[in-house]
Formats: C-alpha cells, structure tokens, sequence
C-alpha cells in the first residue's frame, strides 16, 4: 500500500518541506465534522502548499480552495488534478441513516475517489476507517498489533462499510500502479460525534454483559485530525491506529463517569437488542454491542515511532465525552424525548427496560391488528 523501500519511506517520513513548497492536499467530506477541523488545521500549516476543499457544500475556511459536488460524480477527478495526496473523508457513519443508502453514499465515493485520485496523478489517498475493523472479540490481545487480522463482521452499525473500505484500499495499488494508500483507523472517537459508542454513555445505567470482559480507548478527534496531517505529509504512511495510549477497564470507566452498571446475561441482552432493532425500535443492531463486551484496543506505534502523541490521556477524553453528552438519555441505543428522560431517571434502569420491553409487545400487537 506504500513504497516497499524502508530507506525510501523513512527518508520520506523525516523530511520537511519549505514553507510554500509542501503538498497540496485535497480533502473530501470538508465542510464539517473532521473535514472542517483538517482543511482549517492544513490551511494554517507552513508545511501545506494549498489545500483543496471538496463537498456537497461550500465550507468556512476561506484560505481553502473550494469545489462543491458530491464524491460520487466522476467530475472529481478534474478537481483532484495539481493535488499530491488527497484525504477522503466524506462518509456517512450516521445511526439513523438508511443503511443501504448509506452503504451505497460510502462505496461507491470511496470508489470514485480512487479511481478518479489515480487518474488525476495524484500519488496518495488518505482513508479514515477505524479501529472497529479489528473486531472486538474475547480472545484479542489487550493491545492488539496494527498489522493483526481484520476480524470484525458487518454485524455492527457501519463496519460493512468500513470493511469493504479497507479491501478497496488493498485492491487500489494493483488496480493503479503508482498510487499509494494510506489507511488510519481511530479508537472509539470523541468530540461532536454520535456514534453506538458514544451513546453508551448517555444511559441510566451502563451495561455490562455477564462474563464479558470490556476494554476502553478513545481517540479525541483533535488528535485525529493532527494524525491525519501526519498522513498527509507522509510523516507516517501504511495501515495504522491512532488513539489514547492504553486503555481504560470497565471499573475504572464506572468509577470516573460515577454511573453504576446494569448487568445481563448475555443471551437476555443480545436477544432484546436484536428484537427491538428488528421491529424499528433503536438504530443499533445487536452486532454493536460486541463493543462493549470485548477488547479492541489497538497498538498505535506507528504513530509513537514518526513522532506523534496524543494530547490527551483516555481519563480526559471520557470526561470530555461525559461533559458533551449530558443531559442526553439513551436507553438501548434509543434517545428519550425529555418526558421518557424524567421517567427513566426517577425509576432507573429497571424500569427503562420495562419500558422498551412494553414497546416491543405494542409493536407486536399492532402488527397483529393489520
């Protein structure tokens, strides 16, 4: 996926161009979430020469030069000309999208944004998928190393996607001789997200999964965003993690966030997730919760040996994640309305259940009167 030569890579990865003479680099997906926080990051930069600015609207970064139209268009590869690396961020992650379209927005763009980065000459392609695709499995290592085997299913909300990335990513330098890929996979992310994982923690109660053994890494999106500069400026290239170094237990995330846990066997709490996702109940299928069952903490060495470090420890970044959630109530993966928020919060997590399990005979009924 990079130049097999060490000596080529390293001599790559330790250079800094001049000022006005470093890479122009293209970014998809730029005008909000992290695309919007690494075109204003590279736009500052005296290591960046230009920066091209690609979405389905114009963004607010000024120094950028902006092309509004979706990735898909084939159109892309005209806008792509002059780049040197090109960073693809425009992806669809979100719960509530539908998932075939999503699957189809995320494919197909990535598709396209190879295919025309190839064409363009640009040398480069900057993916983000994330560390997800390892798989969160009881018989991981606790870290897992970058290079271990992609062992996630499409079970969970968006790994298919990101999976059939990382294979597009493989496919890409055979199918275009000369271009390179780079593909960063982040901890569970942090910092105007809404993700399964992130919802976790807007629960009554934490669950916890009998005889499961939960790890925890996040990944602060800053610290993304100053990963995927590094990328951008071949400080660092290949396959590798970014995150918080080490991890957290399910003990000490309980004791830092001080909301107690809710435990259940593992068939009760994989059987309700998959009911209430089936009849359209919450967004996450059960495949979400292996999550927060088994470890998936990732190795980010590769970063750690180009120089790179985070600039916050996983005790920070939760409390972050707590202080942006609050006052958000999440049960089974579904957000309560402010009415079904007081209820939850004055009769707890026992009672929260109940309610969804009254749901889900509501719905059931209401299926038999049709």
């Amino acid at each position: 996926m990079s130049s097999p030569d060490p000596q080529v890579r390293a001599a790559r990865n330790h250079s800094t161009p001049a000022p006005g003479r470093g890479p122009v680099v293209a970014v998809t997906g730029a005008a909000t979430g992290v695309g919007d926080l690494l075109v204003r990051r590279l736009a500052a930069s005296d290591e960046i020469r230009q920066v091209v600015a690609i979405d389905e609207r114009r963004g607010e970064v000024p120094e950028a030069h902006w092309h509004v139209l979706d990735v898909r268009d084939p159109a892309i590869a005209e806008k792509l000309r002059g780049a040197d690396v090109v960073v693809h961020l425009a992806l669809d992650l979100d719960l509530e999208s539908d998932p075939a379209a999503r699957t189809a927005y995320n494919v197909r763009g990535t598709q396209t944004v190879l295919t025309a980065a190839a064409a363009a000459g640009v040398h480069r392609v900057v993916l983000c998928t994330s560390a997800m695709v390892y798989g969160a499995l009881p018989d991981n290592d606790i870290p897992l190393s970058e290079d271990a085997e992609l062992r996630a299913t499409a079970e969970a909300t968006g790994v298919g996607d990101l999976l059939e990335i990382e294979r597009l990513a493989r496919r890409a330098p055979r199918a275009h001789p000369g271009l390179n890929v780079t593909v960063v996979r982040p901890a569970v992310l942090v910092g105007g997200t809404d993700t399964a994982l992130t919802r976790y923690f807007e629960s009554p109660r934490l669950l916890v999964v009998a005889g499961s053994r939960p790890t925890w890494q996040f990944c602060h999106v800053d610290d993304l965003v100053s990963a995927l500069e590094y990328a951008a400026l071949e400080k660092v290239d290949g396959e590798f993690a970014v995150g918080c170094d080490g991890w957290l237990e399910q003990e000490q995330v309980e004791e830092l966030s001080g909301i107690r846990r809710m435990e259940l066997p593992s068939a009760v709490a994989l059987g309700a997730a998959a009911r209430l996702h089936r009849i359209g109940l919450t967004p996450s299928p059960a495949g979400d919760l292996a999550y927060t069952m088994h470890p998936w903490v990732v190795s980010v060495s590769r970063l750690h040996d180009a120089g790179w470090r985070p600039s916050r420890t996983n005790e920070e970044v939760l409390t972050a994640l707590l202080e942006e959630v609050e006052g958000r109530h999440t049960v089974a993966g579904r957000r309560l309305g402010r009415k079904d928020a007081t209820a939850a919060g004055a009769a707890g997590a026992t009672v929260a259940l109940l309610g969804t399990a009254a749901l889900v005979r509501r719905a059931r009924k209401a299926r038999r009167r049709i």
